[in-house]
């Protein structure tokens, strides 16, 4: 008896994406060839997977090959990452996808260090990434990126990002001295941070990671007000002063429609360098009760570890000083996590529409 289509439609709508969670065909993933009874099925993954790629194309086969009668099995696997609508009003920035905000309430919550981790994370599993230092008073990202110099100018208008471990990088932090306070009022700041953002020539991004200062004040009010943002990244500690001014920024970010995508709770666990004694220092289950209560997805937790603050602090974060270590594996599973959800977010096609252009004839 022939293999039909329908055949293979049926087994692949009853396949479900361990990551996802959807199956291939309503979520659109899978295209189907026949060729008699062989089939060849390309599947395009609307996330950056390169460490689950495999796993997934073996899924597929696996299911496909338990068809009765079916001959050569071919599954061919590709990643597409598209634009994502922004808030209304607001233009894209040429040259990037999609931007991601990573933000808290407060500072000390290790929010830079998820935020680079993140941005190499999402690299690591195949994305073009770039992160943009919006810390203009304290910026970061050099140190823990290990960059040094200034940024080129070609045109002597707009600036050549920065590279650190892949990551195309901007940060006020280049353009200054490091020991140099800015001594500088808000409209100075948020005029930067647009400068910034819209003066570097970012080169074909899939997202671009914004790390925010703690806080909601002018620059947290610039990003949702004139900044293309995609969706916003929360992180917390499970204590409860960190918990407070974390829902905060949560619902800053509700009040000018920027979706929320997750929430990752920092130092959820130490585990003793001697001993090897677990211990919750800052409580347990904050960030997850807060997802509960404000009904946005557990991003993931991570530990309260030295090897994170001491491979920062000199320039190579976790995933790239150890890449296969447990907690890079906890950063790039997050960082999966960020991408399904910018997926599942509503497309941008404002770069299908032509320009219209009145002219008196």
């Amino acid at each position: 008896m022939a293999v039909s289509e329908q055949q293979v439609q049926t087994a692949l709508k009853d396949l479900i994406d361990p990551h996802t969670h959807k199956d291939f065909i309503s979520s659109k993933s899978a295209k189907i060839k026949m060729d008699g009874d062989n089939v060849t099925v390309e599947v395009v993954l609307s996330y950056p997977a390169k460490s689950v790629m495999a796993d997934v194309q073996k899924l597929v086969s696996d299911k496909l090959k338990a068809i009765a009668g079916i001959g050569n099995v071919t599954v061919n696997m590709d990643q597409k990452i598209v634009s994502h609508a922004v808030q209304k009003g607001v233009k894209l920035i040429p040259g990037v996808k999609n931007v991601i905000a990573v933000a808290s309430g407060k500072g000390g919550v290790g929010k830079s260090t998820t935020a680079v981790n993140l941005a190499l994370a999402l690299a690591a599993e195949g994305a073009s990434v770039g992160i943009m230092d919006a810390d203009i008073y304290g910026p970061s990202q050099p140190m823990m990126l290990g960059i040094t110099g200034r940024p080129d100018s070609a045109d002597g208008q707009s600036m050549e990002p920065m590279m650190g471990h892949g990551l195309q990088a901007m940060s006020i932090g280049f353009l200054v001295d490091v020991e140099q306070p800015m001594v500088w009022r808000g409209p100075m700041v948020t005029q930067a941070l647009e400068q910034l953002l819209n003066d570097t020539k970012w080169k074909d991004l899939d997202y671009l990671v914004v790390d925010l200062p703690p806080g909601t004040g002018d620059i947290q009010l610039t990003l949702a007000q004139r900044v293309p943002v995609t969706g916003a990244v929360i992180v917390t500690t499970p204590q409860d002063i960190a918990l407070i001014d974390a829902r905060k920024g949560l619902k800053m970010f509700e009040k000018v429609g920027i979706p929320i995508l997750g929430i990752v709770e920092n130092m959820s666990l130490h585990i003793c360098s001697n001993c090897g004694h677990e211990e919750r220092i800052f409580g347990t289950g904050g960030g997850e009760k807060m997802c509960q209560d404000y009904e946005v997805e557990f991003l993931g937790s991570l530990p309260l570890d030295m090897r994170i603050r001491v491979e920062t602090d000199s320039g190579n974060p976790t995933v790239v000083a150890e890449p296969d270590s447990r907690i890079s594996m906890i950063y790039r599973d997050i960082a999966r996590r960020v991408a399904i959800r910018v997926a599942e977010q509503a497309q941008d096609f404002s770069a299908r529409f032509p320009n219209i252009v009145i002219q008196n004839t």
